[in-house]
């Protein structure tokens, strides 16, 4: 190798090397089957430095085809190198959860203990899921969000607990807990309750909390830690009651919580999950943030209840029958509110929780809650797509899902503007023999999926914009990588 090649080679090598929190194959990321490696944080915005925006092969081959028109022994040289570099190292990409790292690794252990129960077989039911590999997404938006509202314009004169106090304990009960009668192995040192004991409440001192207090190292407070574990309680209980209504069989690659424990311990368990969700909730001690997440129940609820009318019993009609088998665009509206309440809710209202935690104003609050809306909206159509177009190995549960529990998701809704015949089975829950194959041969013959598609990276671009105002960092960076990545995941 030419001498001056090996020099340009070098110091390419060196540049991509500086980047921070961009990584080469050693652990997974979260969002898709990219390898990474956590790399050193480097404080740099993305305005300031040239090297911030990922190469792109394309923009390699373009800026080559440009030179051999106008060749110079510079130009040539630098060319070679570059494609030397390219051929030596993978591509660079953002790890999302390597900017909240060590969050994300108390994460689960927090939660384990926030679930404990006296009795043995409600405390395994319970913390099944939790202890499930899975991507955690929703924490990990919640934590990047604190962060990336962190310089955020604040409230005037109405500071929130942990911005005024980092030290606020989140773990003191705010009734006595010999009225409370919540006996939790993991906070208590003196075993369950008793009438004996005393009424008054607890000094705010106890019990410990196992929280650290916020700092300008982490930028995230111990309630808005608190946060993140309670949105995964909230998505963990509604993953075993809709396994349960769903008759799964298969979740994460495992055996469902229905199935392995029986459909009556699953719903308990999901019942015990909100219920310890709530009380942490209320330990925030903040009533805008209970408000909001206390709604996330009712729309789960909600927007289960609207699943299981399809779409088609909001149509309007003098036939009712004619309007279950026509295709209307109320149908899809009825779907896109469904998604909200099931998927995009607990993320949109978790975000503005998370700023409102940290004293962000309005303005920001409402940013946060627009970006996790559309997140959601994105995911929730992308995981509709990869039930048409992956195994079941790489989704982790069965393929045609949806559909064999009668489910009209996107790609069919848009299929049904093609396939008049689409109606009946929708009507019926492809309750038919034959209705799944055929739904789904007309699914994969029709612009379905690649509507789906580009619905879904609409949305995302409008959740990247939710926040272009934020000031530059490594967690909105994280947070404009997971709505990027979310498109190209296979699971």
């Amino acid at each position: 190798m030419h001498a001056p090649i090996r020099r340009s080679a070098s110091v390419l090598q060196r540049s991509l090397a500086a980047r921070r929190a961009y990584s080469t194959a050693s652990s997974p990321c979260l969002l898709c089957s990219h390898q990474l490696r956590t790399g050193p944080s480097i404080p740099t915005s993305t305005s300031a430095h040239p090297l911030r925006k990922p190469r792109h092969p394309q923009r390699r081959h373009n800026a080559s085809a440009a030179s051999s028109s106008s060749p110079s022994p510079w130009r040539a040289t630098l060319n070679k190198a570059s494609e030397l570099v390219a051929d030596a190292a993978p591509s660079f990409t953002l790890n999302p959860a390597a900017i909240v790292a060590g969050e994300m690794k108390a994460l689960t252990a927090n939660i384990q203990d926030l679930l404990s129960s006296g009795h043995p077989s409600l405390d395994k039911v319970a913390k099944y899921y939790i202890q499930s590999e899975g991507k955690h997404l929703r924490p990990l938006v919640v934590l990047l969000m604190a962060r990336a509202t962190y310089n955020c314009p604040k409230l005037v004169g109405q500071p929130r607990p942990d911005a005024a106090s980092p030290d606020t304990n989140i773990n003191s009960p705010i009734t006595s807990p010999s009225i409370l009668q919540d006996f939790n192995p993991s906070y208590s040192t003196t075993g369950p309750f008793t009438q004996s004991q005393s009424l008054s409440p607890p000094p705010t001192s106890l019990p410990p909390s196992s929280s650290s207090p916020s700092s300008t190292t982490t930028q995230i407070s111990p309630s808005q830690k608190r946060l993140a574990e309670i949105t995964e309680m909230i998505h963990a209980a509604s993953l075993l009651h809709d396994d349960v209504i769903d008759n799964a069989e298969a979740r994460r690659g495992s055996p469902s919580g229905n199935l392995a424990f029986g459909n009556k311990m699953a719903i308990l368990a999901g019942d015990f999950l909100l219920g310890r969700a709530s009380v942490a909730l209320a330990r925030l001690r903040d009533a805008e943030v209970v408000e909001l997440l206390a709604t996330v129940i009712a729309n789960l609820v909600e927007g289960e209840f609207m699943q299981l009318h399809n779409g088609t019993s909001s149509q309007s009609s003098s036939s009712p029958a004619v309007a279950a088998e026509r295709y209307s665009p109320a149908a899809f509206e009825h779907y896109i509110q469904k998604t909200y309440l099931k998927s995009a809710s607990l993320i949109s209202k978790s975000c503005r929780a998370a700023a409102l935690l940290g004293g962000s104003t309005r303005e920001v609050a409402d940013a946060a809650y627009i970006y996790g809306k559309n997140l959601g909206l994105s995911f929730q159509l992308v995981d509709d797509l990869l039930d048409y177009t992956v195994t079941s190995s790489e989704l982790g549960k069965p393929a045609q899902a949806d559909l064999k529990l009668g489910l009209a998701t996107a790609p069919v809704l848009f299929a049904w503007e093609q396939y008049e015949e689409l109606g009946p089975m929708i009507n019926r829950k492809f309750a038919e023999p034959g209705d799944v194959d055929k739904a789904w041969e007309m699914v994969q013959k029709s612009n379905g999926l690649q509507r789906t598609r580009e619905l879904a990276e609409s949305f995302s671009r409008k959740a990247i914009d939710a926040i272009s105002s934020f000031p530059d960092s490594e967690a909105k960076e994280g947070l404009e990588q997971i709505a990027r990545k979310g498109l190209t995941r296979k699971k």
